[in-house]
């Protein structure tokens, strides 16, 4: 993305304002707003964007809004790639904080095995649900398993009973469905005991069938039969024209096909399940399940009578058909076993590089512990989880004071922390969002909203340092917006940016526009190399008087002071004395010529005030605002010392005069509370205005120009 193009109509605060932001060859744009004009609404519309929201005017909500913010071909903004910065957002955390502790080659490993082990793991699970009828998401194959033979891992399980699913041949269950039998329902009635009796009379009167079988005995029974015959068959017994003998009771019977051999263990078995005895035994347990779910569980075994004897011993019975599913889906079963035990080491291998891993979250919190003084430290509880399963961060924080550390929970550290502290540590959440992006490539337009306000200035310049540094990725086109001139200019020149790319904010009603910045460094630099305008020798007055004083030029200094103050020979000083002054303190100017040399300075002050009062407000400068400041209170203090009419008083005023002034006013006249308000207004509203230097010009850059007009009228309307 090379450009950004805005537009915002009925946005919050914000009624109009258009703009592009040309990234091309810049680090980023400061935008200085004083407050009240445009930062919280264009971070908000921003915000909004970032969340996928719609942005309104509050105020007045039946209005449209337009909120677009596109790309150079017009494209809109995707809201994952904006981030905004707010001042402060206590409780703040960054969810992309897992993205910092992930070493992808470690994962990548870890990930690679598993799901080789995952794939064959699946496939005998799809198997087994078909076997078992367990096709359901809560009940499976898998947590079966675990319930009946015990542990937490399928894998250990497996491992334990490997040597008896591969010695084992008798799968004679694998065609029972474990469904059928087995659920909340069965399970209950199978442990309540009131079928136990039942069971036993079934299982003695089976047993005495089966031993009084020519065929069959209670170590030789129909299940044996079939598995014997289920051999022969496979490994070509028959074919080999080999015959079987059967004793009959008084003889041997002779087999020669596996098909005969079958039909009389089939012959066998249904004689003795069909006994009428036994049929008596059934009927008994039938009676005990009455229930829908119970029925079903009946209708089954009706169906499959030889699992009733069984059924006394049901755990048992569970397992014998787990074990039988997994003999017949043995290869499947094999290749999980083969693909854990060879995954096994590379995953523990995985599992201790993620617990020893030095992660970039670390390398975050120690450049931060570097560069911010705070009573605590940080660490994570769960990398491994993290690292490898993806699973969300778990912090936790040690509180040390001179005598002790102690763990603490997020909870209890917010409420001993100062209120720099918990701003410092949501500094900390805005540091892994921001290098999560870098590490994932994320091209973000960031929205920094005064996010250094209210930090001292070791702090203050730790943030500055820190957004340099994000700025220097290409990913990041950030927009720095504060009412805080210092930030303004201290950003502007850590960053190195142009021109073009320092912005002020100006404002007519609700529409807003974003002008280049006037004065990039020093504005006296700029007034003293264009002292032939009369607007700059006027606004220069308040600079040259601090020069003076500084430098030890008491004489000048005092008549500078009488430029800024009503004393008794304000009137009588011309501008050739301020030329003479000028060119003594200020030595690289000594050539210049000032016009009109025997005008009196006062004049000159409110002839220039009074050419400001048509200047567009949006475009009144720095040196507008300091002379209409120094016009409004040489009248409001001419007004006080002719209604006072007190010289001795005014000649005795040392310092603070526009203050003095006035109480000796409110003393004298409180029968004039309008004009006291008004000159109130003035003590409030000028004096910052007027002594200011180089360094501190801020809160006259924040005064609104038509303020000044209303109070210069104003108070121009005392002296008529």
């Amino acid at each position: 993305m090379n450009k950004l193009k805005l537009k915002f109509e009925n946005c919050y605060g914000i009624r109009d304002l258009e703009h592009e932001f040309d990234f091309m060859d810049t680090r980023g744009f400061s935008i200085y707003a004083p407050n009240g004009f445009m930062k919280t609404s264009f971070s908000k519309a921003f915000s909004d964007l970032s969340k996928g929201k719609d942005s309104s005017d509050i105020i007045f909500p039946e209005r449209t809004t337009i909120r677009s913010i596109t790309d150079e071909i017009g494209a809109e903004i995707k809201k994952e790639n904006v981030f905004v910065i707010e001042p402060y957002i206590e409780g703040f955390n960054s969810e992309k904080t897992s993205m910092l502790l992930v070493n992808q080659t470690i994962k990548k490993k870890y990930d690679d095995e598993l799901k080789k082990i995952e794939d064959k793991k699946d496939a005998l699970l799809k198997s087994l649900k078909q076997s078992s009828g367990l096709t359901g998401r809560t009940v499976t194959p898998e947590t079966e398993m675990l319930k009946c033979f015990g542990g937490s891992s399928l894998f250990e399980f497996f491992e334990s009973i490997k040597s008896t699913v591969n010695s084992s041949t008798e799968d004679r269950l694998a065609k029972v469905v474990y469904a059928e039998l087995f659920n909340e329902k069965t399970i209950t009635f199978l442990d309540s005991g009131t079928i136990k009796t039942q069971l036993e009379e079934y299982i003695n009167t089976y047993n005495d069938l089966v031993e009084k079988s020519p065929v069959l005995s209670k170590s030789f029974n129909h299940y044996h039969a079939k598995s014997v015959h289920k051999n022969l068959a496979d490994n070509g017994f028959f074919s080999a024209s080999h015959s079987v003998n059967l004793f009959n009771g008084t003889g041997k019977d002779e087999f020669t096909s596996a098909d005969q051999l079958d039909g009389k263990i089939e012959a066998e078995k249904k004689k003795i399940l069909s006994d009428p005895t036994l049929a008596k035994k059934f009927d008994a347990i039938d009676k005990k399940l009455t229930t829908g779910e119970l029925r079903k569980f009946r209708d089954y075994l009706f169906d499959n009578r030889e699992i009733v004897a069984e059924l006394a011993n049901y755990k048992k019975l569970q397992k014998d058909i787990w074990i039988s599913y997994l003999l017949t889906d043995k290869i499947l079963f094999n290749e999980v076993l083969s693909a854990y035990e060879s995954g096994k080491v590379i995953i523990e291998e995985a599992i201790e590089a993620a617990k020893s891993e030095r992660t970039e979250w670390e390398e975050v919190v120690d450049i931060f512990n570097r560069r911010f003084s705070v009573p605590f430290k940080m660490s994570v509880t769960n990398q491994q989880e993290v690292i490898l399963k993806g699973s969300s961060p778990q912090i936790s924080f040690t509180f040390t004071d001179p005598d002790k550390s102690t763990a603490v929970d997020l909870t209890s550290l917010m409420k001993v922390l100062s209120q720099g502290e918990k701003k410092a540590l949501y500094i900390l959440n805005i540091l892994f969002e921001l290098n999560a992006r870098i590490k994932h490539s994320i091209e973000t337009i960031l929205i920094v909203d005064d996010i250094a306000d209210s930090f001292d200035y070791k702090n203050k310049y730790a943030i500055v340092e820190y957004l340099k540094e994000a700025s220097e990725h290409g990913q990041f086109y950030p927009i720095f917006l504060t009412h805080n001139f210092d930030f303004h200019r201290t950003i502007s020149g850590r960053l190195h940016l142009d021109r073009s790319c320092r912005l002020y904010a100006i404002k007519n009603g609700r529409n807003l526009g974003l002008v280049q910045e006037k004065y990039q460094n020093n504005p006296f630099e700029f007034w003293k190399k264009h002292l032939d305008n009369q607007k700059f020798v006027v606004a220069s007055i308040p600079f040259v008087r601090n020069l003076a004083e500084y430098c030890g030029w008491v004489s000048e200094f005092s008549k500078l002071t009488s430029l800024l103050h009503f004393k008794s020979d304000s009137a009588a000083i011309k501008i050739k004395d301020l030329e003479t002054i000028y060119k003594l303190i200020l030595q690289d100017v000594t050539a210049i010529a000032l016009p009109d040399e025997n005008k009196s300075v006062i004049t000159l002050i409110h002839e220039t005030a009074e050419t400001i009062l048509p200047e567009e407000n949006a475009k009144a400068e720095l040196e507008s605002k300091v002379i209409l400041s120094i016009a409004i209170r040489l009248q409001a203090e001419e007004f006080m010392v002719g209604k006072i009419n007190d010289q001795i008083f005014v000649d005795g005023i040392t310092k603070n005069q526009t203050k003095q002034l006035l109480e000796r006013y409110t003393a004298n006249f409180p029968g004039e509370p309008n004009s006291i308000k008004l000159l109130n207004q003035v003590n409030l509203m000028t004096p910052e205005n007027i002594h200011l230097n180089s360094f501190m010009y801020e809160p006259i850059l924040d005064m609104a120009p038509e303020h000044l007009k209303t109070l210069y009228n104003d108070v121009k309307l005392l002296n008529v």
